[in-house]
């Protein structure tokens, strides 16, 4: 496991790689939670936008193996709900659409239309869509869950195959529970 911090100033944000299924992730901690989570190695993550102006002291230890356990359980399917306190950067919009994400529950998908809609406002699809195309923190921020409103595979920073991937493992881990 690598880890750095990113100063500016006086501020910091601690990253870390974690091993995963689907390739390395990039996690970035701040002392209230997660911040990051990204498909980009440590040597070429896009630190978003805000991130960089944090106002850290320290971060929690404990959040990063949270994160790897949770991660963990929920490659294995033993996980359905993450807990680990996030802590999201972005516009105020954003953030609503990110919080509206969290509620798309496991093993469903819902199309960027359906996801307008339950977020109050069908007119605001493409601005939904692009807001949740910056979503900072993958697999716990569910963005993978929605899709075209023919169910197809649509935009995915971490790549068209992990979304599958993701969709696949959650699809079977449902249809084993029920």
């Amino acid at each position: 496991m690598r880890t750095a911090y990113l100063y500016t100033m006086s501020k910091l944000l601690k990253l870390a790689e974690i091993e995963s299924p689907i390739g390395t992730l990039t996690a970035g901690f701040t002392e209230d939670g997660l911040a990051l989570l990204s498909f980009y190695s440590l040597d070429t993550v896009k630190i978003p936008t805000g991130l960089s102006e944090l106002e850290v002291a320290h971060t929690r230890a404990a959040l990063h193996e949270q994160l790897k356990t949770e991660l963990d359980a929920y490659f294995a399917g033993t996980l359905t709900e993450f807990s680990l306190p996030v802590d999201l950067y972005g516009t105020e919009f954003q953030k609503k659409v990110w919080k509206a994400l969290l509620k798309v529950p496991f093993g469903t998908t819902r199309s960027y239309k359906e996801q307008s809609i339950y977020f109050g406002d069908v007119k605001a699809i493409r601005a939904v869509a692009t807001a949740n195309g910056a979503n900072p923190i993958a697999i716990v921020v569910p963005c993978h869950r929605i899709v075209g409103s023919d169910q197809s595979l649509t935009g995915y920073s971490g790549g068209l195959e992990r979304k599958q991937f993701l969709l696949e493992l959650e699809s079977y881990q449902t249809r084993l529970n029920l």
